[in-house]
């Protein structure tokens, strides 16, 4: 199969297969990875543009990335057009960035209590006036993430996408799926087709690609622009070369138990030194932090490892291992002995 780069202003993304932003996920060590196993673009965690605008440092540590990352996304929510206006400014003159996104569908409580985020789809008019105080603001591209609506009841992406591209986005990225789904259950392929059909900037799909399959199924089906993968990385950042083959007609290709180890050691160490960065920031630093990153591992970890004899063991008792070395160690037992019930 044969797919386009994606365009969107000047910015050239080839593959167009994306890294969703995930808070908690998406750091500048696993981003990295993600970059160099494939991924065509990557997206900052979430990112408020209120600490932006005030220059909070605990704020600005989340816009910290590698150079060779790019290109790069920062994702930004908040309610206040003139908040977003002047952080777009900001992001701009770090000059590490090369699109700014504007979350209008996650829905964790925290976020869309306070009307950011999926709450945001209530008032197509207030995206609207966001996107373009955002696009006025600065130079670079500006698009939005944003889902089907709250419900299904509620559902009016056809005009969020409509008022967001009036008001001069980009591109919209759409995750296939209401609100109250969260993060599970069937992905409608049909409405983001139908969405594809009504808007003439790019439109890029996302939901439920866990592997080559359903990404070639949401391109066939739907004829998105792109996708974006958030939830099928995790722990597997080898999708965006997988996917890559797929597309290429080239032979599928699982990593081996060393690429295995490497990229896990690789991330780890570097959630370490960024969870480094941003202890010498706090008011109170801990004297734990090498502890505290191998206990943040957990979620990655358990995804790396999935299905292997001995990860639950290994996570729960990583509350006893505080050093990297111990971790990685155990880390190496765990394959080893994969490899050998793989020989019987």
């Amino acid at each position: 199969m044969t797919v386009q780069p994606l365009r969107i202003g000047p910015l050239t993304i080839d593959p167009p297969v994306l890294l969703a932003p995930m808070a908690g996920y998406t750091t500048p060590p696993f981003r990295n990875i993600c970059r160099k196993l494939g991924s065509g673009m990557n997206f900052t965690e979430m990112v408020p543009v209120e600490g932006i605008r005030r220059r909070l440092p605990q704020t600005m540590v989340y816009l910290e990335s590698f150079p060779e990352e790019r290109p790069l996304g920062a994702h930004v929510y908040g309610t206040n057009p003139d908040a977003f206006a002047r952080a777009a400014e900001i992001i701009e003159s770090l000059g590490r960035f090369d699109l700014i996104d504007i979350n209008c569908g996650c829905p964790v409580r925290k976020i869309a209590g306070k009307g950011a985020g999926v709450a945001l789809m209530q008032e197509p008019e207030k995206i609207q006036t966001i996107v373009k105080a955002t696009a006025e603001a600065t130079r670079l591209p500006v698009t939005i993430k944003t889902r089907l609506g709250i419900s299904e009841r509620g559902a009016n992406i056809s005009e969020v996408a409509q008022a967001a591209e009036e008001a001069g986005a980009g591109a919209i990225t759409v995750h296939a799926r209401y609100a109250n789904q969260r993060h599970s259950g069937p992905v409608d392929l049909e409405t983001l087709k139908r969405i594809k059909k009504e808007r003439s900037i790019p439109v890029i799909g996302n939901g439920g690609i866990k592997g080559p399959g359903q990404a070639l199924e949401m391109f066939e089906h739907t004829g998105v622009d792109g996708i974006m993968i958030g939830q099928g990385a995790i722990g597997n950042p080898w999708i965006f070369r997988r996917i890559h083959h797929a597309l290429s007609g080239i032979p599928d290709e699982q990593p081996s138990r060393e690429e295995i180890r490497e990229v896990i050691a690789e991330h780890l160490q570097g959630l370490y030194a960024l969870m480094r960065e941003k202890n010498r920031l706090r008011k109170h630093p801990s004297g734990h932090v090498e502890r505290l990153a191998c206990e943040a591992f957990r979620g990655h970890l358990g995804k790396y490892l999935r299905g292997m004899a001995g990860i639950k063991k290994l996570q729960g008792n990583l509350m006893q291992l505080p050093t990297i070395d111990e971790v990685i160690a155990a880390i190496e037992a765990i394959l080893e002995d994969e490899a050998r019930i793989g020989e019987k």
